[in-house]
């Protein structure tokens, strides 16, 4: 059975309540069970999203969008290329 996936906004959230209750002088590990997760989780988060706000997050989330567009529209100009070239040489 899979897991409930954290929105990225409620991540960054999360993120910024174990530092709170951190400096507040709870070890680690017991802000981190405070707010409901795994230490791995919460490493591997702050991994992807340690120290982002929530305009850099919106940022990240229109830069990945662009990206996968971009990837799609030279996938298919590389595929219109193969194609063309095969059919340059006469093997269709």
């Amino acid at each position: 059975m899979a897991g409930k996936r954290e929105k990225p906004e409620d991540i960054v959230t999360k993120l910024r309540q174990v530092e709170v209750l951190h400096g507040q002088g709870l070890s680690m590990a017991d802000a981190v069970r405070q707010i409901g997760i795994s230490q791995h989780t919460f490493y591997r988060w702050r991994k992807q999203y340690g120290g982002m706000n929530r305009a850099q997050l919106s940022r990240l989330k229109e830069l990945e969008k662009e990206n996968l567009r971009l990837r799609r529209a030279v996938s298919d100009l590389t595929l219109e290329k193969l194609i063309l070239t095969e059919a340059a040489r006469g093997n269709f």
